[in-house]
C-alpha cells in the first residue's frame, strides 16, 4: 500500500502502521480546540455551562478550559491583591 498526502503513523504490537489522515479528525480536534477555548473564556468569567460540560464529545475538553480559566482568574485576582497590600500601582 502507498500512502500519499499527511498520514497519521502509530506504533501496535511492535510494528509501525499509519493510517491516511481524513478531514474528519482535523474536525474533532477543531472541536475540541474550540470546546477548551470557550471553557476557557466561561471559567475566567466565573460560570460553566452544565450542558456544554455534559457533552460525551467535547465536554471533557470544554471542562478543562473551565478549570484552566478558573484558575487563571484566581492567579490574577491574586497577583492584584499582593501588588495592593505590597503598595505598587
Amino acid at each position: 500500500m502507498v500512502l500519499t498526502g499527511p498520514v497519521v503513523a502509530a506504533r501496535t504490537d511492535g510494528r509501525w502502521a499509519a493510517w491516511p489522515l481524513t478531514c474528519e479528525i482535523v474536525a474533532v480536534m477543531d472541536d475540541s480546540l474550540q470546546a477548551y477555548t470557550d471553557g476557557r473564556v466561561d471559567g475566567t468569567a466565573g460560570r460553566c455551562d452544565l450542558d456544554r460540560a455534559g457533552d460525551p464529545d467535547t465536554g471533557p475538553d470544554y471542562r478543562v478550559g473551565v478549570s484552566d480559566g478558573s484558575v487563571a482568574a484566581f492567579q490574577a485576582e491574586l497577583t492584584a491583591q499582593v501588588r495592593r497590600l505590597l503598595g505598587e500601582p
